[in-house]
């Protein structure tokens, strides 16, 4: 709103020519979320306990997660909450892909705050089933990819990291192949969220780097030099994300070690589903899997230990599955494991970075 205010003040005043600039729009964006998540943080908190809307740890998790029974849960709402006033007031409203992700980011997060409600109202950690979930996820993704489909300012080409000769039309597959990367991107980020800040801190990361994606991508020069598709619109994208960006940061704060409040699915769904909608929007899709590839583990370790256990009569592959969980288990305190994961999450984001210059 801001934006298109200052932009209508342009030609009687010149100052405000800085606001056409999408660097300095980001930067607005994301202090402008940061700063309600860390004002409003406390009396959100304060909200939440009033109202017991607390996490219910599931029993057959570690054992040195009980005591985080009982803490504030729904925190998402607060990170939504300060994201979309950021984008509201920064963001080129008239750009229809903004309100592609507002749209699909706020159904995810509707999925996920459903489930939230259920574990509350049962006072149990199970919500909805994995079966409803995915249902609704892969509703919506599919309805995001036929957006993308039938918009001129998209291809359904797949383009290979590193190999710029190497391309693979997808054509009307490109629907449920979006819906696959939007729902993977969701689920991931959800399993991560196991421990304090752990889901928050990678997504921060992959969300920066995606922000560079984006912001090349829909910069005709940049794009050209790159040797990268040019996505016409997509750059007013990267103010939202910074908005996102400020949002979680701002989060984090209250949800680093201990923890004062967990995020809960109906954030860490919808984190989880822009992230994918980034990468989808971006043409950066297979490179997804390096620059979140914190994720990608953590949702593979739970697929292959079920899978090993059920194949092999009650065997397992890790100790506890998601990854997380097996370093506790051999004995890594918790800040060890968060912030090792935050490490190998800066490493992947940099291998990933690196993939636009080798093109």
């Amino acid at each position: 709103m801001l934006y298109h205010l200052f932009s209508s003040l342009i030609d009687d005043v010149s100052f405000f020519n800085v606001f056409k600039y999408l660097t300095f729009r980001s930067i607005l964006a994301a202090f402008t979320s940061m700063g309600i998540c860390f004002l409003a943080g406390p009396k959100f908190i304060a909200v939440i306990k009033n109202y017991q809307i607390r996490q219910y740890i599931r029993e057959e998790g570690p054992a040195s997660h009980k005591k985080k029974s009982g803490t504030p849960t729904m925190g998402g709402v607060l990170i939504l909450a300060a994201a979309l006033l950021g984008v509201l007031l920064w963001v080129d409203l008239t750009q229809p892909v903004v309100w592609l992700i507002i749209v699909c980011g706020g159904l995810f997060a509707a999925i996920g705050f459903h489930d939230d409600f259920l574990k509350i109202k049962r006072k149990h950690n199970q919500g909805l089933s994995a079966k409803q979930k995915l249902v609704g996820q892969f509703a919506i993704g599919l309805a995001a990819g036929w957006y993308l489909y039938q918009s001129p300012a998209y291809d359904t080409v797949l383009y290979l990291p590193i190999f710029k000769e190497i391309e693979l039309d997808l054509g009307i597959l490109y629907i449920p192949f979006a819906a696959v990367v939007i729902c993977g991107a969701s689920n991931a980020v959800n399993l991560t969220d196991g421990l304090d800040g752990l889901a928050a801190g990678p997504m921060v990361i992959a969300t920066l780097t995606y922000m560079v994606f984006i912001y090349c991508a829909g910069n005709a020069r940049f794009a050209q030099y790159l040797s990268i598709t040019f996505v016409p619109g997509a750059a007013e994208v990267t103010v939202l994300l910074a908005a996102v960006v400020g949002a979680v940061m701002g989060f984090l704060w209250y949800n680093t070690y201990p923890a004062q409040i967990f995020m809960g699915d109906v954030g860490s769904l919808s984190l989880g589903a822009i992230l994918g909608l980034a990468a989808l929007i971006a043409k950066q899709e297979l490179i997804l899997i390096v620059v979140g590839g914190l994720f990608v583990m953590e949702a593979l370790s739970v697929i292959i230990q079920v899978a090993w256990f059920k194949a092999s009569g009650g065997r397992r592959v890790f100790r506890m599955a998601p990854l997380h969980h097996h370093f506790e288990l051999k004995g890594w305190p918790e800040p060890k494991v968060i912030v090792r994961f935050w490490l190998i999450a800066v490493i992947l984001a940099m291998i990933g970075l690196s993939t636009l210059k080798v093109r």
